[in-house]
């Protein structure tokens, strides 16, 4: 893994944490997130990590998490948090997200000042398209910074940045939450989430790695990358087999995930 003297991170990452040399991060194990603790750890920034624990979070998800930040001897805070709680949030209404994610980061807020830091950012990067979309409301609103968007850092930049970095999780999916697996108008409920979570973990164990289990009607319509589609054809009764104790209706959704 690279050091502080050869780190792959850009110069302007590097002037960002000249200007923001102490900060919390709200940590999710993903690429974004994980490629952020490692350039501030190495351009020497005191950087605590915050781990949002909730109904929302695979379980996979918390054990990267817990996994990248030992490899980089990064101090991680795990905040145990009930967004079902939170009605806005459980009655999942279209802009479901703003409210999850004002619930979040208010959470990590209030952890990160009580633990006397003042700048909290996260993993946004330059491909993801801020318009009005809910949850990047809600980061503008509580003024988290999001640097790699900032720098002008794109996606693919990222995964290219953490391979040279030497981070597992430099090619690892995309992985949105549970909770978009469920349509709009559909509450959520911690049950639902369960069975969602353990059918894809199933899935997992089958051998496939870039897919969504979604709630349609009651049943498991899954979406797979056009890569693994013809695969998951051909297993359909093998994963159906896997998939049954948690959904009575499974569907193979045969248009490309994208």
């Amino acid at each position: 893994m690279a050091n502080g003297t050869n780190a792959a991170v850009p110069e302007a990452l590097r002037q960002f944490f000249r200007e923001h040399p102490r900060m919390a991060l709200a940590f999710s194990g993903g690429t974004d997130s994980a490629y952020l603790l490692y350039a501030a750890t190495a351009c020497g920034c005191e950087v605590r990590a915050y781990y949002a624990r909730s109904a929302f979070q695979p379980a996979f998800e918390r054990a990267d998490a817990r996994r990248l930040a030992e490899q980089l001897s990064a101090e991680l805070r795990e905040i145990p948090l009930d967004v079902l709680a939170v009605e806005a949030v459980r009655r999942n209404p279209a802009d479901r997200c703003y409210h999850c994610k004002r619930a979040i980061f208010s959470a990590l807020l209030r952890e990160a000042r009580a633990d006397g830091f003042d700048v909290v950012i996260d993993g946004t990067n330059a491909s993801d398209d801020a318009g009005d979309r809910p949850g990047m409301r809600a980061l503008r609103e509580l003024r988290v910074l999001s640097p790699l968007r900032l720098c002008g850092i794109p996606k693919a930049e990222v995964r290219a940045l953490s391979r040279q970095a030497g981070l597992f999780t430099w090619d690892k999916p995309a992985y949105a939450c549970l909770a978009t697996r469920v349509p709009a108008g559909t509450a959520l409920t911690a049950e639902l989430l369960q069975r969602i979570e353990t059918a894809e973990a199933a899935l997992f164990k089958l051998g496939f790695t870039d897919f969504r289990c979604r709630v349609y009607h009651g049943a498991a319509r899954l979406q797979f990358r056009s890569d693994q589609l013809e695969a998951a054809a051909a297993r359909r009764a093998e994963i159906r087999g896997a998939l049954s104790p948690h959904f009575d209706i499974i569907l193979l959704d045969t248009e490309d995930r994208g």
